[in-house]
């Protein structure tokens, strides 16, 4: 289990409706399962993981629906955009995971993709509870008004 707090070198993409949409229980760091071009599309910045979910198959936990672009410069082995990739998490993690997604209905949602300080692509998931409308208005409510009150206290001083 990896806290946020943890410094992030290379962020290359973020799920920001992730927060909106979801309350966190327990946050990982696992690796990722990719090909040589995927890492060069990455590395170039470009992905995206706002519609993406982890799903188990068999006993492993896999990224659905994340979109990493095709590398322009490959050539014969270029990746298929909206493949499946393998999580790498140890089996602990990975029975805890699957016990609460099949018990307790919390859903595996993806928060960012980085490098870390040893240059190896990495991805922060977390367990999550899905919020209701009225969880959502809350939420909407207090960053209004945090935005309001940052604005007041801005002209104040």
């Amino acid at each position: 289990m990896v806290e946020n707090k943890k410094s992030v070198d290379n962020v290359v993409c973020q799920n920001r409706k992730a927060s909106f949409n979801y309350f966190f229980e327990d946050t990982y760091e696992a690796g990722i399962e990719l090909l040589g071009p995927e890492v060069k599309s990455l590395r170039l910045g470009k992905a995206n993981i706002a519609e993406s979910y982890a799903v188990d198959q068999a006993g492993e936990i896999f990224l659905n629906n994340s979109y990493i672009p095709t590398y322009s410069q490959s050539s014969y082995n270029n990746h298929e955009p909206r493949r499946l990739r393998k999580l790498l998490l140890k089996k602990k993690e990975i029975n805890k995971l699957i016990g609460k997604v099949n018990r307790d209905g919390y859903s595996i949602v993806p928060l960012k993709i980085y490098f870390n300080k040893k240059g190896i692509a990495k991805i922060l998931i977390a367990l999550a509870k899905g919020k209701k409308n009225h969880d959502k208005r809350e939420t909407k409510k207090n960053r209004d008004w945090n935005r309001e009150k940052a604005r007041v206290f801005r002209k104040t001083s």
